[in-house]
């Protein structure tokens, strides 16, 4: 199985019934899965944007801090996202990620006495990898183990069985990503040819929702990135796409209507056609170049994919249809229940083996 970091020290394994906890670290949600009692079913989910906004208090002056989607909606003009690029690339954006992080976890009460399992992206970037390591393995949970795992093959486990089934299985896992599109091929648990790339992401559906906002009502209407995020998250469908309307308030007072017909279609439309060439004609061949059988084998086993992106109606059935055309074979793709929580969801589940439940 492909694990990064370490263990906690020996004598913290003294407990019989530590809580397993899966975390996602995500450029724009966090995740957290756990369950809500020692050994119970029901889970708990901690669902947040994965931003903060540092401000002063009134009466004391000291500094204090929201995060989430408070942060998001009080402080527009200065709440940090500060995984933008999916790391904190920096000590300044670790230490926000930390703080963040910590706000998150006390907030929620989220049990120390844990075993964790993290899922990362795959990126090319061991410095923003330090950080985010850094910024979950200083935090006050995992006191029973912690553990690190790829986000492809975590996201892959719910989509897969109702255990951690693909741990022992040849297939494919594509990622669908705010800030990447990652493509990765296992072999009981290990990770073959990782392949990233930022240049089809969901952050840049939103750029072209809200270039193509502008385009469709002739320079009438501008829409920031959020708003531009609502559209494609609220409304986005692909093959039963429904037009809508929206009002937006006029320079000098008064309000104007517009109906968006064409705007979220055409950068779905956009993103399908991107990501299919990726992985075809990017990721597949490097693949079968290296493991033929490999390639042979995971092509006729389900495809997992996952992700933000995966969430949008249609869009993973028609990405299935268009990489069949593309590559000219027959190919089945299968999505976890909620693709967006699913890192966490397998993260989670192999944490629960660790703890020895």
């Amino acid at each position: 199985m492909a694990a990064e970091s370490e263990s906690a020290d020996d004598d913290s394994f003294e407990s019989s019934n530590p809580t397993p906890i899966g975390v996602k670290l995500g450029s724009t949600r966090t995740v957290l899965r756990y369950p809500d009692e020692p050994e119970s079913d029901d889970l708990t989910t901690v669902r947040t944007l994965t931003c903060l906004a540092l401000y002063e208090d009134a009466i004391t002056g000291s500094e204090k801090a929201l995060f989430g989607e408070q942060a998001a909606a009080e402080y527009p003009d200065r709440v940090e996202y500060m995984l933008r690029s999916g790391l904190p690339e920096d000590d300044d954006r670790a230490e926000l990620a930390g703080r963040f992080f910590r706000e998150l976890l006390s907030a929620n009460g989220v049990p120390s006495d844990s075993a964790v399992v993290y899922a990362i992206p795959t990126m090319d970037n061991d410095a923003g990898l330090e950080n985010l390591t850094e910024v979950i393995e200083s935090s006050d949970i995992g006191a029973h183990t912690m553990r690190a795992y790829p986000e492809s093959l975590c996201g892959a486990i719910p989509a897969m069985g109702d255990g951690v089934e693909a741990v022992d299985d040849v297939f494919i896992s594509v990622n669908m990503g705010s800030t990447n599109l990652e493509a990765c091929a296992y072999r009981r648990g290990d990770q073959l040819v990782p392949f990233s790339t930022g240049s089809v992401t969901g952050n840049d559906v939103d750029r072209r929702i809200v270039a193509n906002v502008e385009e469709e009502t002739q320079g009438r209407v501008h829409v920031d990135l959020t708003t531009a995020r609502e559209y494609k998250e609220e409304h986005g469908n692909v093959g039963e796409f429904e037009p809508f309307s929206d009002v937006i308030q006029q320079p000098g007072g008064g309000s104007h209507e517009f109906t968006i017909e064409d705007s979220v279609v055409d950068a779905l439309d956009w993103y399908l056609d991107a990501a299919v060439d990726e992985v075809a004609n990017e990721f597949l061949p490097e693949l079968a170049n290296d493991y033929m059988k490999v390639y042979q084998l995971s092509l006729n086993n389900d495809i997992a994919v996952t992700g933000g992106m995966a969430c949008i109606p249609g869009l993973a059935e028609e990405f299935e249809r268009r990489l069949s055309a593309e590559l000219d074979r027959d190919v089945n793709v299968v999505v976890p229940d909620e693709p967006d929580l699913a890192a966490a969801e397998g993260a989670r589940r192999i944490a629960e083996k660790l703890a020895g439940q």
